[in-house]
């Protein structure tokens, strides 16, 4: 098996009006991530990489998404969210001054 690194089940994190409202009232992140991870590799991952506590991981499968060129149609690619909750009193400080 192949050594485990954050970047493979992390993608990115996902910054809109409600994933604000869930990080600056609840304490919960939001963030892309792989398709194939699981709950426990996004827990792994968020603690090897920000170097906090995880006490929830809540995913969510997003759909496909039709598009348009013209007359040309395509489908965007499955996505998929993770929803972090940490420890009381943590934060990911690269995030919260971001804001």
């Amino acid at each position: 098996m192949a050594a485990f690194h954050y970047a493979d089940v992390l993608i990115q994190p996902h910054l809109s009006e409600k994933s604000n409202d869930l990080m600056l009232n609840e304490g919960k992140y939001v963030f892309q991530v792989s398709v194939n991870a699981t709950k426990l590799d996004v827990a792994r991952a968020i603690k090897e990489r920000f170097n906090v506590d995880v006490v929830e991981v809540n995913i969510i499968n997003l759909p496909r998404k039709k598009k348009r060129v013209g007359r040309h149609e395509y489908m965007k690619n499955k996505r998929r969210k993770a929803i972090i909750a940490l420890a009381e009193g943590q934060r990911i400080a690269e995030l919260t001054e971001a804001v």
